[in-house]
């Protein structure tokens, strides 16, 4: 397995971030410390020329997506996007935070001349690069845009994208709520609390101790979505719970997670830069962020009904053993089957498609939001 010692552009990265601790009197919010060691320009995990995506640790990679385990994936979810298209009279798609480019190919592949335009939203110029290379002669259909534009109509598509998104921390003592961040012990990064008015969305029995997260960015970037989508769809994937399954109160950890080389730990406070951090969504927030802003919630399931309900069994009779196999773990429950969801929203589309997209037609777990 190949090594990933600390590298010197981590180095700079956490340089920058001591400066801003500094400035801010000592103390930064976690989510702005998640933010730059993410997305800080140059210097953050997903700014950066390293390769993150990939099936195997020996190939440098810190973690596979579900474009990536198997092509499979990106054909299911072709047959939503193209009913989706249809409802809204529409032949653009929208695709934020592409990575390799794995699912805008199979997208394009699968749906054709259906699509005029595939435009990706991406922060990352290397990961662009790579999108690229993998689309091809197919890039042509592509633009690759810096921000959401001022108005959309089409289908959008966000695969592990909200879990990306910069969360605040809340730690409880068993008497008062404070907002966890980062400090600074000498040179090392360290936690630090300080009381706030913060609070999650329940009033769960919290245990003392209790350390989560709430998503006020994730929820800001759906209503900003919603108040540019002037017609369309819009489907995510994700891994996490209900609001009442996220804050249960045996979740005393939160959800923050951190990946290298296939691996997982929970410290996001040590190698700076190279590796990611990520926590679970929040899928009722993200539902009453989207209600609130005007889209109507199509439906919400796990991956594997979805994909289930867009025919990937079928699509899989008569594959070799290792492309069945592949498949598979987007639907095992212990895999990505059960912990991933799919939520869809729409606006000014018609009934034909709101009353039946073809993605929930069974399995649909709105009740639970």
């Amino acid at each position: 397995m190949q090594s990933k010692e600390p590298s010197s552009v981590s180095g700079a990265l956490a340089s920058l971030i001591r400066r801003a601790i500094v400035r801010d009197g000592g103390w930064l919010p976690f989510d702005r410390f998640m933010a730059m060691a993410l997305y800080a320009p140059g210097l953050g995990y997903y700014s950066r020329g390293d390769r993150q995506f990939g099936s195997l640790p020996s190939s440098g990679s810190d973690f596979v997506t579900a474009p990536q385990l198997s092509p499979f994936f990106g054909r299911a979810l072709a047959q939503q996007v193209a009913q989706a298209l249809v409802g809204s009279s529409s032949d653009e798609v929208f695709e934020f935070g592409a990575g390799t480019g794995a699912l805008a190919l199979q997208l394009l592949q699968a749906l054709g001349d259906r699509v005029r335009q595939y435009s990706i939203v991406d922060l990352s110029g290397t990961l662009r690069e790579k999108q690229r290379q993998t689309l091809g002669a197919l890039a042509s259909k592509v633009r690759w845009l810096d921000a959401l534009p001022e108005r959309m109509s089409g289908v959008v598509i966000g695969n592990e994208v909200l879990d990306a998104m910069p969360v605040q921390l809340l730690h409880f003592d068993g008497r008062t709520w404070f907002e966890r961040g980062v400090s600074l012990d000498g040179e090392r990064f360290a936690w630090a609390d300080q009381i706030t008015d913060l609070r999650p969305p329940v009033d769960s029995p919290f245990v003392p101790g209790t350390t989560t997260e709430i998503h006020p960015q994730a929820k800001a970037y759906i209503a900003t979505l919603a108040e540019r989508l002037e017609r369309g769809a819009a489907f995510f994937i994700d891994y996490g719970f209900p609001e009442a399954e996220y804050y249960l109160a045996q979740r005393t950890g939160g959800t923050l997670m951190c990946h290298r080389a296939h691996k997982a730990d929970t410290d996001p406070l040590s190698d700076v830069g190279d590796k990611d951090i990520t926590a679970h969504v929040d899928f009722t927030g993200i539902a009453m962020a989207a209600q609130d802003a005007g889209l109507d919630v199509l439906g919400y399931a796990t991956q594997a009904r979805f994909l289930m309900n867009c025919g990937i069994l079928q699509m899989l009779q008569g594959e070799g053993v290792a492309a069945v196999a592949n498949a598979q773990k987007l639907l095992n429950e212990h895999e990505m089957g059960e912990l991933f969801k799919v939520i869809g929203f729409a606006r000014n589309c018609d009934a034909a498609f709101t009353t039946n997209p073809v993605g929930f037609t069974s399995g649909d777990r709105t009740h639970t939001l």
